[in-house]
């Protein structure tokens, strides 16, 4: 890596560190306010949050499949061929979730981003500037709360509410939905996620556990060291130690001769 691109990764990572960073998804991390109540106007998400601009994308965005084979709840690929999936819970300074993006592809290496809607909302832009740099784009819920503790009805807006703003943006719910503060999705969101179209949830097997702010060395580590054929890595948008950490990881995988790939062409 040149001085340049490794000075510019921490030029990011010191906006990162200035900006609001956002929640990681462990389930022990302290929970935020539920959303207003049904009619109260909801204001983290912006004036773009009633009708965001549609893309303009020459034909709708990929949409969530089946993988026969595959469980309703995936937490890895096969591990047959050399890959592993980096996805990355999107929410936080746009500017790092740019870098980031920019930074894979340099790399050759294609991610997937579960977007938090109330962000899109905020960054509608980053829907297409996901989906125009090759990588998956899918549901991260819409405020990211604690989805597996709500109720059925609760569960059903947070996931449709995000699912809304992917198919205006893009015209179509995004290829996979991931529990909001939860490894894995409660059997009442999965039937949920399942009925408003996503035939996986989508699960990991290795955390980086980034959102801890462990330093970039330690997300490396977390990230690469239980990595193997097919697995699917946690990351997070909007963390310093995450852009500091991600050119070590993309060639670490590489010495071990592991390609980043979407989760769509993990399974596929």
């Amino acid at each position: 890596m040149t001085l340049d691109r490794r000075s510019a990764l921490r030029t990011g990572a010191g906006l990162a560190a200035a900006g609001a960073l956002t929640a990681g998804c462990s389930s022990s991390d302290p929970a935020p306010a539920r959303p207003p109540a049904s009619g109260t106007r909801n204001a983290s998400a912006g004036p773009a949050a009633a009708s965001p601009s549609p893309s303009r994308s020459a034909g709708p965005a990929p949409g969530p499949r089946r993988f026969p084979g595959q469980p309703a709840q995936i937490a890895h690929g096969p591990a047959t061929r050399p890959q592993v999936a980096l996805t990355f819970h999107g929410q936080g300074d746009p500017a790092i979730a740019r870098a980031l993006l920019t930074e894979a592809e340099k790399a050759g290496a294609r991610v997937t981003v579960l977007a938090v809607g109330t962000w899109l909302d905020e960054h509608p832009d980053m829907a297409r500037r996901v989906l125009d740099g090759g990588h998956d784009l899918g549901n991260h819920t819409l405020h990211h709360l604690g989805i597996n503790t709500m109720s059925e009805a609760e569960a059903r807006a947070e996931i449709t509410g995000c699912a809304d703003r992917l198919r205006r943006l893009t015209g179509s719910i995004g290829s996979w939905f991931r529990p909001s503060r939860a490894q894995e999705a409660s059997p009442q969101v999965q039937r949920i996620a399942a009925s408003v179209g996503y035939p996986h949830v989508l699960s990991y097997d290795v955390d980086s556990l980034d959102f801890t702010s462990p330093g970039a060395s330690a997300v490396v580590r977390n990230a690469t060291g239980p990595a193997r054929a097919g697995s699917v890595v946690s990351l997070h948008f909007g963390y310093a130690d995450t852009v500091a950490a991600l050119p070590g990881v993309l060639e670490e995988l590489h010495r071990r001769g592991l390609r980043a790939v979407t989760t769509t062409e993990l399974l596929t």
